[in-house]
């Protein structure tokens, strides 16, 4: 696995079309989608996690590329669990190597971004809470929840970066 390192939305951006968020836990991958103009994430799916790291892909991961090319996907963020002090932990590898094997089958015809996910979980407990679900029950929705948040936060900044852009044109 290459080595680990955090994207930020750039001159690298491959334009126009749907990216994947990807929320990678011990147990359960939670997935989301965008539009096709990149403005707003919604939650797909919770797929269970089979594959670890010295395994041959199972079929989370066959489902996640599944999901990418159904989707038709130019983009697959997934959100890498930093911690607090800056640092990639074992988390952050295990959701790594799912990167690592989706850009594996994908090849370069999506690109696969790594972003910081620190409390996305966290916000997207606070806000199913807020909504009235009961996040205890919920686990799933939790997982998709959080891949919103990846993507939200990394459609946004891909947003400003682009708005920037035309501003210095």
């Amino acid at each position: 696995m290459a080595r680990l390192a955090l994207d930020a939305p750039g001159i690298d951006d491959p334009g126009r079309g749907r990216r994947l968020g990807i929320d990678v836990g011990d147990v359960r991958v939670g997935v989301a989608v965008s539009d096709p103009d990149g403005i707003l994430a919604t939650p797909v799916e919770t797929v269970a996690r089979a594959t670890r790291r010295k395994d041959p892909d199972g079929p989370d991961i066959d489902r996640l590329v599944e999901l990418a090319q159904e989707y038709e996907v130019v983009e697959i963020v997934v959100g890498l669990p930093i911690m607090l002090d800056g640092s990639f932990g074992s988390s952050a590898r295990k959701a790594g190597d799912v990167g690592f094997r989706l850009k594996r089958r994908l090849g370069d015809a999506v690109a696969v971004r790594y972003a910081d996910e620190r409390m996305t979980t966290v916000l997207a407990q606070s806000r199913l809470h807020d909504a009235g679900i009961d996040v205890r029950s919920g686990r799933k929705v939790i997982d998709q929840a959080a891949a919103v948040e990846i993507l939200q936060a990394w459609l946004d900044n891909r947003k400003k970066y682009l708005a920037e852009q035309t501003d210095s044109e």
